[in-house]
């Protein structure tokens, strides 16, 4: 039986399809971006089909339409690829036949993909909402800026209660800076709408999974950041150790060495948090461990207190009680209970849980 494996280079209105069997390219096809054309490209291959594409905008589409066609569908993390990004000459035919390549040779970092139709709607709402966040959060400092250019500060009041600013804007003794903030404010209030919007629809889509209502129970986890950590792990079997998943979401750490010393002994490794983390799931498990420890009385702020008592500096002590928190939510999710907090060691989740 033939093998086949295939590298498509994905581009909103073509996909550019290279067929390698026998380390040789058999066939070339350049198809529409559209599942119908590259499902009858597949339909026409006799054999076992490895696929590979490279992550991208219409990367989680095509493996939810296309996975079940081929017997491996992977989307390659783009930043592994430097055979394709930093050697020689670019076009569509080349790169496709690089990735069918390094399909072959297994040279590809997977990318995770959920083929969960809800999951995948969950994600996106919860993507808009910190899109629309960030970007309040912007236009709040262009218009705090903008005041301070005339040596004025601005009372909270004014900025975030509409009813407050037509009174403040007729005391200023700026006529120009007055219409620029009225402009400034027309951008702020849009995408604080719809910052809105994106939060009561997460939280609707939310109430169907009971982890997320297990979660809340945990000092620092809220729902916005209960959701957020579940919408992008998706499933707590992505992960085979913990370390894994402290570092995908950035509080693990990487060892690091080179070189041997004047003695010819090899250099002290270096650790180090990785930089390439998923940024939502850093700031998320982060501002939940800030905001254990500065809550009551609980076991993570007990942790980071006998921590700093131990000599050990505030930074690592915050990422050390953003493991814990994180192994212990891992915990819960695979074994589908809840746990004793107040029997949880920093090393290991509590062992005694209710199932739920």
């Amino acid at each position: 039986m033939a093998t086949y494996y295939i590298g498509a280079d994905v581009h909103s209105n073509s996909i550019e399809m290279a067929i390698q069997n026998r380390k040789r390219i058999v066939k070339r096809y350049t198809v529409p971006a559209s599942i119908s054309a590259v499902a009858q490209v597949l339909n026409s291959l006799q054999g076992k089909k490895y696929m590979a594409i490279e992550e991208g905008p219409m990367s989680g589409w095509l493996y939810r339409n296309l996975h079940q066609k081929v017997d491996r569908f992977v989307v390659a993390d783009p930043r592994r690829n430097k055979l394709i990004s930093s050697d020689g000459d670019h076009d569509d035919r080349i790169d496709s036949a690089k990735l069918a390549l390094l399909l072959a040779g297994g040279y590809l970092r997977e990318v995770y993909h959920s083929d969960d139709e809800q999951r995948v709607e969950l994600k996106n709402w919860v993507g808009l909402y910190h899109d629309r966040i960030r970007d309040a959060v912007r236009n709040i400092n262009k218009i705090r800026a903008r005041c301070r250019m005339y040596g004025i500060n601005m009372p909270r009041k004014v900025l975030r209660q509409p009813e407050h600013r037509d009174v403040w804007l007729t005391k200023l003794k700026q006529p120009p800076l007055a219409k620029q903030l009225l402009m400034l404010w027309v951008g702020y209030d849009a995408t604080a709408k719809q910052a809105r919007m994106a939060k009561q629809q997460l939280i609707n889509l939310s109430k169907k999974y009971p982890i997320i209502r297990i979660w809340k129970q945990l000092a620092g986890i809220g729902t916005i950041r209960a959701v957020t950590i579940f919408a992008y792990l998706d499933t707590p079997w992505r992960f085979k150790r913990k370390n894994k998943l402290w570092k995908y979401c950035g509080v693990g750490l990487q060892r690091t060495t080179s070189g041997t010393d004047k003695k010819g002994k090899p250099k002290p490794a270096r650790l180090q948090l990785p930089w390439a983390a998923n940024r939502t799931l850093k700031n998320a498990i982060l501002g939940a461990a800030l905001t254990a420890i500065n809550q009551k009385q609980n076991t993570f702020k007990d942790d980071y207190e006998r921590m700093m008592q131990n000599g050990i500096i505030p930074s690592n002590a915050r990422h050390t009680v953003a493991r814990k928190l994180l192994t212990v939510m891992w915990g819960i999710w695979k074994r589908s209970c809840q746990f004793d907090l107040s029997k949880a060691s920093l090393s290991e989740p509590a062992e005694e849980c209710v199932g739920i």
